[in-house]
């Protein structure tokens, strides 16, 4: 149950008392025992420092130099009036009322506005979720740029593991757009979902008692049946990404942190060390275990703003740009999307300043606006899950934001 009672600045980690102490008192301590790390009010403090409750690996860090500064102390006052409401708000409002714990504006390269709040801060490794999928799937792409990852194969012929699931018949392609049909249901408010079973044998919450299930990735993904038919639409399901990642090994023959490390973090100067959870096998949580610094997000989508900077393949950049095919997105499950698509592990909005976006849950966001010249980063810990409870507030700050960079 989400405490209602608590809003941005009420449920603030360091007002609460959260882990304060040698040692914190009883009812300050968080214990991944008890899947405190992903309770509302504690995951306020949790998602800034997920190393203490789950095994992760290491992701070196790339030595760049920190974007310049130049403030613009106006941007804080932008107006824009939610989706569905009819008083306007301040940018600034709108950050607690999100549950804001660290945002970042570029425009032009330069980061023109900054926050963090809570026990976030520039050096904190805050916890991305799924904007980990908008990595894998640019190295996918990456792989298929290069001739190594042909996106019109079977999954079963690169990972024969899969052969006999729901995966085993699905093309590369239809994995990378998540247009495969699985018998998997990602609601986060139902324990019993699919990604209930899929937590479990990640280990990212404790297992129930008695628990018979898989104790890790490699070992779950193949019980995830086939439902429906391949490439008849768009449903998001995490366990794509984890496949990608389990293929980005295959082909590269390396440790899916250590290609994140080799392919992206280090060519592109990412200022600090990252961390990427795994399970009990060594299995990455690629579907959203990636804990980053804010600067070092920022600075992935404006390479990918920039066309790359040497370091992901124009081409790479272009057809990730282009989006996927709007007939395969559903408007009924995405009534705050309209129009939009999905492909390669990206969101698009298929809008006139072709803006994309990485998202994850809890109001984690990399947003791009190429038009606007404008990136967006934003860690969040809002107590709802899924990005409609936070949309109706950002969906139109970032359009007030780009139209007022544009001036």
């Amino acid at each position: 149950m989400v405490d209602e009672t608590l809003d941005g600045l009420s449920s603030d980690p360091v007002r609460m008392g959260w882990m304060q102490g040698f040692p914190p008192p009883a009812d300050k301590l968080l214990l991944a025992s008890r899947a405190d790390h992903m309770r509302f009010p504690m995951i306020r403090w949790a998602y800034s420092n997920m190393r203490q409750f789950s095994p992760s690996r290491r992701v070196a860090a790339g030595g760049g130099e920190p974007f310049a500064r130049a403030i613009r102390d106006g941007l804080a006052g932008v107006s824009f009036t939610p989706l569905g409401a009819d008083t306007p708000v301040s940018f600034e409002q709108s950050l607690t009322q999100a549950f804001t714990d660290g945002i970042m504006v570029l425009h032009r390269g330069e980061v023109v506005f900054e926050r963090c709040f809570g026990v976030t801060g520039p050096d904190t490794r805050h916890i991305a979720f799924s904007v980990t999928k908008s990595f894998v799937g640019t190295i996918a792409e990456m792989l298929v740029e290069e001739g190594r990852l042909d996106p019109a194969v079977l999954v079963a012929s690169l990972l024969p593991e899969l052969a006999d699931c729901g995966f085993g018949d699905a093309t590369v392609r239809q994995v990378l757009d998540m247009t495969t049909g699985l018998a998997f249901s990602e609601d986060y408010a139902d324990p019993n979902s699919g990604i209930g079973a899929y937590s479990a044998a990640l280990g990212l919450t404790p297992r129930p008692v008695g628990y018979a299930g898989a104790t890790d990735l490699w070992g779950y993904l193949p019980s995830i049946a086939k439902a429906g038919q391949h490439g008849a639409g768009f449903t998001y399901r995490t366990p794509n990404t984890d496949v990608l990642a389990w293929m980005i090994s295959r082909i590269e023959g390396r440790d899916f942190a250590d290609v994140l490390t080799q392919r992206l973090w280090q060519p592109l100067g990412m200022l600090g060390d990252a961390d990427l959870i795994v399970d009990g096998a060594g299995a990455p949580f690629a579907g959203g275990g990636l804990n980053m610094r804010l600067e070092d997000l920022a600075r992935f989508g404006e390479a990918m703003r920039l066309g790359g900077l040497g370091v992901i393949p124009a081409g790479v950049v272009e057809r990730i740009r282009a989006g996927g095919d709007p007939a395969h997105f559903d408007p009924v499950r995405y009534p705050q999307l309209p129009g939009w698509s999905y492909g390669s592990q990206w969101w698009h909005a298929m809008d006139d300043d072709g803006c994309f976006s990485a998202r994850g849950i809890h109001g984690q966001t990399l947003w791009v606006n190429p038009r606007a010249e404008m990136t967006i980063a934003r860690f969040a810990s809002h107590p709802i899950a899924a990005n409609g409870a936070n949309d109706p507030l950002s969906l139109p700050a970032w359009s007030a934001l780009a139209a007022t960079l544009s001036r």
